[in-house]
Parts: structure tokens; sequence; C-alpha cells
């Protein structure tokens, strides 16, 4: 951890804002557990003190009972992630800075503890999770302001500041932070596409004459979706009806090693970039084969690469679109770029809309 930060994580543990009972994911297993305060309290504790994320609601707060629901829908995220998105922040003391996102509340304690608390504005979409981060900012003496209201519009009655950031990953950045934001300041959020849950952390930064803001991706992170632009899971029969017989059918000489890569490679986020409106799903590997599906998101195009350890890929094709041939051409184009990293890639967002690019703004294109 730098020094900048190391008094607010050692003065502002996240254990004083979790709840009594999380869903820690176990790094061992790959499982989020159940696990409570009063049944097992060493167990708790060690897990608020590693460097896990924690889920603290499930179902946008529907779920009941001990065991995980459905989908993760609040968390506390990895002290780590949240160390490097605050060094990304730059934030010094006397910062104003508006946080969307509040969560359990640990971050936003952070920051008070960095730039003060009457600089810090908070907002959460969640009612009862905003509730709870109240009670525990309260509990623990950090009076920052909680605001229950829909972040994406940001909260301009505290504004304009020098800071933004957002705890929560997004697929389009509301241009409202920017005309929030003060000129030369900085918004620091979780972006990516829809094809896969992997996120980028952008760091823009506002422009003088405050129309847009642009700046580059600092590395990999993973972070639940805003609620608004969050996709309904993808049912594979609607768009596979009579399983992948009698449709085009072709090969690749593409491996799976070097088209997925590691779970945060960089090649799936730029594949994301280039192939657009597309929703990609690595399926479990059994007896050497492993199925990658992409389904359009408007017309029911897909496409299926099935990978077999030690043989050519099979290739099956169907709807307007050729998904595979759109995903094979953007891999081919990623490595004719040089194969970049994370941090040759950048966003810009105006009143327009947003654009990314690679190593250039003035090449940029829409997503």
């Amino acid at each position: 951890m730098t020094m900048d930060w190391e008094p607010a994580f050692a003065a502002v543990p996240r254990s004083a804002f979790l709840p009594d009972l999380i869903w820690p994911f176990d790094m061992g297993t790959g499982q989020s557990v159940a696990v409570s305060r009063a049944a097992e309290p060493e167990a708790w504790y060690g897990y608020a003190d590693a460097d896990v994320p924690v889920v603290t609601q499930w179902d946008d707060g529907a779920h009941t009972g001990p065991e995980p629901g459905q989908v993760s829908t609040s968390s506390a995220s990895m002290p780590s992630v949240v160390l490097r998105m605050l060094r990304d922040l730059d934030a010094r003391p006397g910062t104003r800075v508006l946080e969307i996102g509040t969560g359990t509340g640990w971050n936003a304690a952070l920051l008070a503890h960095r730039v003060g608390a009457g600089n810090v504005v908070t907002v959460e979409l969640d009612p009862a999770v905003a509730a709870g981060a109240r009670t525990a900012l309260t509990a623990f003496g950090a009076s920052v302001r909680v605001v229950t209201g829909d972040g994406l519009k940001g909260h301009p009655e505290g504004g304009p500041y020098e800071r933004i950031i957002a705890t929560c990953g997004l697929r389009e950045l509301p241009f409202a932070w920017v005309g929030q934001c003060e000129p030369g300041g900085v918004i620091v959020a979780p972006w990516g596409t829809h094809y896969g849950n992997g996120d980028a952390v952008a760091r823009l930064t506002v422009a003088d004459d405050g129309a847009s803001a642009c700046g580059g991706f600092t590395g990999p992170v993973e972070f639940m979706k805003a609620r608004a632009q969050r996709l309904p899971p993808v049912a594979h029969s609607d768009y596979v009806t009579d399983g992948v017989d009698g449709h085009d059918k072709s090969s690749t000489g593409c491996t799976e090693e070097e088209f997925l890569g590691e779970r945060f490679s960089p090649q799936r986020f730029a594949l994301g970039l280039r192939v657009r409106d597309c929703v990609h799903v690595v399926a479990e590997k059994r007896d050497g084969a492993r199925p990658v599906w992409f389904y359009g998101l408007g017309d029911r195009s897909w496409a299926c690469v099935l990978f077999r350890d030690g043989a050519t890929a099979t290739v099956w094709q169907s709807g307007p679109r050729r998904l595979w041939d759109e995903a094979a051409s953007a891999y081919a184009w990623w490595t004719e770029m040089g194969r970049p990293g994370h941090e040759r890639f950048g966003l810009t967002l105006t009143a327009a809309g947003q654009a990314v690019w690679l190593d250039d703004p003035a090449g940029s294109w829409p997503v």
C-alpha cells in the first residue's frame, strides 16, 4: 500500500462496515460462502481482513437466508482494488469528492479520513443499502453525507467536485458527471462492454472547457454492474432453438489459450471494444473440450467455437451476423496492434456519447 493511503487503511477497518452475515469469495474453492459473525467470529474477522471481495446483498435485496442468492448486488470490494482506485483518484486533503455507489460505506469512510468527511458526498440507489451505510458511518464517527438516489445523475447540489469515483461497473459513463466536475477534475470508474463481465478502470480528466473528459485505463477489474445498465441473463434457448447441427460449420486454427487468455487478460477487453452488441459466454471445460458462445444483442445471431485439447476448433454460426468471424477479426486486429494491454486503451466522453481509442484519442471509435 502506498504511504499516502496507509494511515486511512490503518484507521478505517473494513470490519466496521460489514453486516453480521457476509458472503466472502473463497479463493480456494472459487465460491461465495456464508459466514456469520455470531456463529464463526474468527472466520468472519479473518475474511473481513483478507484481500477478498465480500458480498453483502443478493438479488437486489429480495434474497433471504444464509445460502448465496442468484446475483450478487452489493459488496465490499477487495482492499487491493479499493486501494488501486483510490490511488488513481489522487484525492488530497480538502479535495471535494463525489462517490457513486455507497455500498457498505467503507470506501466513503476511507475518503473521509483522507480528505475530510465534510468534503465527501456518496450516492446509493438502494434505500436499504444506503440506510445500512449511513448507520455504519455514523457509528464509526464519519459524518459523510449519504444520499439515496440515482448516482448516474450525480448529485449537482453538492458540486462542483474535484474528484468523482464510481464503485459499480458501467457500460455508459454519464455525461452528467462531467458537468458536475471542475475543469481539470478527475473521474475514476470501472468501465467495460456487454461482451463480458470484465471491466477496466477508466481515469478521465475533465477538459478546461468542461465539454469533455478523456483519459486512459489503468488496469483490469470486475465490479457489480450499475442496475440501470445491467443486462438480464442471456437465455441460450432463445438463440439456439434446434442445436448446432445444420448451421454454418467451419474450423479455426485459433487455440483456446490464445483466444481466451487468463481471466483478466487484455484480449477479452479488447475484443469487446471491437465486437459491439454481443455477449460471449465461456462454458466449463469437460473432457478436454470447452465451448465459447456468442450471442447478438440486436438480433438472434449466435456462434459457438468448440475448443478441444490437441485438435482444431470447430465453429458454428447462425443469423444475420457472423459473430465468430467478427470475434476472430477483432482478435487478429489485437494481435496486429502488438497485443496491447489495458493501459494502451483510453476513453473519451462528450455530450454526444463515448468513444474508445488505442494509443491516440484522435483515432477513437464509438462504443
